[in-house]
């Protein structure tokens, strides 16, 4: 059995099954270079307030640096008897530096400790996931200008509605991710505040400089209560609800690509380096990656639920159940992170069907709208041009005949109002071009999205640094 770094007040020594139920070092190692950054900040903080001398403060960073370097080099040994990163990093720095290395947790907590390297660690992992995402938006603005000229059925019910630009349609994309980007931005504001100093619960006796401690570690703001500072986990929920939203983007993305990849639609092709094929039928190219994504959108959305559902009835401050708060948190940014990796790379790499996506938009009555408009314009009220178009719609269909197959006599058969000019307005080009309305799908429209973009994403990106 390992010594307990907190065992005087025991009297019998934790039963091996405790310390394996207990122990986190699994999860929480990864937190190793967070703990040593801030001892080390902790450490001369307490140098400079005259806690611990220079020279006490001196060969503890050292030792600390050693210890760093042990773990990189995979020489450092773990062991479940001591629970988690940070008591198997003050154990081996008793090894390294001697009893000096029992000074460096004066004013400090585990608690304080704990939630200090969890922030620090989705700081920069969130830093990582908004200039990733910044990525993704510029793969997608470049595949909608390589796409400007691209029609397809837009859908509303997975029914086909109106004749969109495939352009358009992935800018939507841009738009939701851009939020996702901006909720990380806004996040990052909560994450980045520094709770050490703030001991078990209640601060200390000490005469700690907290504001010298956030300097050295990067923070902007200091925690200003100590009791929230240790309990505080809105921080991981907040992050793994913007990261739930963002997964909900890239699912509805994912389930796009699967159902336009089907021989149903044919719309698009997933390179081969994005697909595998079935152990038992040898023509198959299944859509694994975007089923995948679609699929671990599921995990994401459980460990937000995992997470309220650990802090819903916690009473202040600290409980042991809050370390069950890390293994869902990496697990999030884990899978985040990759599916915009991969996201990144596939998309840009898609093959696309233009004819197939627009003999589908040819299809189904798409311009049933401009013509009920054309009507409007002539005149008639908006409610009885859609009655008359809605008959247009029924007579096409019992002659198996999209709108613009009719003749000017069939189509004056329903209104007087409808000339010659029709056939122009009903074809699908003009049916595109014609929605110039602010947000619309036409060209122009388009491209000034586009350019709109790219200028927003080079101010981000320096704004960012």
């Amino acid at each position: 059995m390992t010594e307990k770094l907190w065992g005087g007040r025991f009297s019998e020594k934790t039963d091996r099954g405790v310390e394996i139920f207990t122990s986190s070092i699994d999860v929480d190692k990864r937190l190793y270079a967070y703990d040593i950054e801030g001892s080390i900040a902790h450490c001369s903080m307490l140098a400079k307030q005259s806690i611990i001398t220079e020279e006490d403060a001196s060969l503890i960073i050292q030792g600390l640096g050693e210890i760093k370097r042990e773990i990189e080099r995979g020489k450092f040994r773990f062991d479940e008897g001591l629970e988690d990163i940070h008591m198997h990093i003050e154990s081996r720095l008793l090894q390294v530096a001697g009893k000096v290395a029992q000074k460096l947790h004066t004013a400090r907590s585990r608690n304080d400790q704990v939630v200090l390297d969890v922030r620090m660690y989705l700081r920069d992992e969130t830093a990582k996931i908004i200039k990733n995402l910044v990525n993704l938006k510029k793969g997608i603005l470049l595949f909608a200008r390589d796409n400007i000229d691209t029609i397809l059925p837009g859908y509303t019910h997975l029914q086909r509605a109106q004749p969109v630009l495939l352009a358009h349609h992935m800018i939507a994309y841009y738009e939701m991710f851009l939020r996702d980007a901006n909720r990380f931005r806004d996040c990052l504001k909560r994450i980045n505040i520094m709770p050490l100093g703030s001991g078990a619960l209640a601060g200390t006796t000490f005469q700690i400089d907290r504001d010298y401690t956030a300097k050295l570690l990067g923070f902007k703001e200091v925690s200003k209560n100590s009791i929230d500072s240790v309990s505080d986990r809105d921080f991981i929920i907040e992050f793994l609800s913007a990261a739930s939203i963002c997964m909900m983007h890239f699912s509805r993305l994912s389930e796009e690509l699967i159902l336009w990849s089907t021989a149903e639609f044919g719309f698009i092709e997933l390179p081969d380096s994005f697909a595998t094929g079935s152990s038992i039928m040898p023509q198959k190219k299944n859509p694994d990656v975007p089923e995948l994504i679609r699929g671990k959108t599921g995990r994401v959305f459980g460990n937000l639920m995992a997470i309220l559902s650990i802090m819903k009835s916690l009473p202040l401050a600290y409980n042991r159940d809050m370390q069950e708060d890390k293994e869902p948190l990496f697990d999030t940014v884990d899978i985040l992170k990759a599916c915009i990796d991969i996201c990144s790379s596939m998309i840009p790499r898609l093959k696309i069907n233009k004819e197939a996506m627009h003999k589908a938009a040819t299809k189904g009555f798409l311009n049933a709208t401009d013509l009920a408009d054309y009507l409007v314009t002539a005149g008639m009220p908006f409610r009885q041009a859609h009655t008359c178009t809605g008959k247009a719609v029924s007579y096409a269909l019992d002659k198996d005949k999209e709108l613009h197959e009719l003749t000017l006599k069939e189509l004056k058969s329903f209104s007087t109002l409808i000339e010659k000019d029709i056939f122009n307005i009903l074809s699908i080009e003009q049916v595109i071009s014609r929605r110039k309305s602010f947000g619309g799908t036409a060209k122009e429209n388009v491209m000034a999205a586009i350019q709109e973009a790219e200028k927003s994403l080079n101010v981000l990106e320096q704004d960012d640094k």
